[in-house]
């Protein structure tokens, strides 16, 4: 039986070689040479103004959230579109919950000033 895994194991290391032995001789056989405009730190063109540890407003994460919240409605409404006729009034009613319960939930979002930009 555990033969059958053999090519298996053959492919995942063929696979590991393939892509650690490039870059290890990349590694060990490319150039250094080292200099100032190499090792300075690149942003946007131009010299850092600020550090880069910045704290970003937790508003920034409530809109990435949000976000993220209703792009998965969307990615659950096209499969249930599909099979709307065949699922029926079950299918339909438990949609209409879960859209009710996105949409109290944006409704709490928007009275809390979550989407509120300043």
């Amino acid at each position: 039986m555990l033969e059958n895994y053999l090519p298996i194991l053959i492919f995942l290391v063929l696979g590991m070689l393939f892509a650690v032995v490039p870059l290890g001789l990349g590694f060990i056989l490319g150039p250094r040479k080292p200099d100032s405009e190499k090792l300075s730190p690149y942003e946007c063109g131009f010299e850092a103004f600020e550090d880069a540890r910045m704290k970003f407003d937790v508003r920034y994460y409530l809109v990435a959230i949000l976000f993220i919240i209703f792009d998965l409605e969307i990615a659950f409404l096209f499969p249930w579109a599909v099979v709307l006729e065949e699922i029926g009034l079950f299918g339909a009613l438990a949609m209409l919950v879960f859209l009710g319960l996105l949409v109290v939930g944006f409704i709490y979002e928007w009275k809390k000033g979550a989407l509120e930009w300043e």
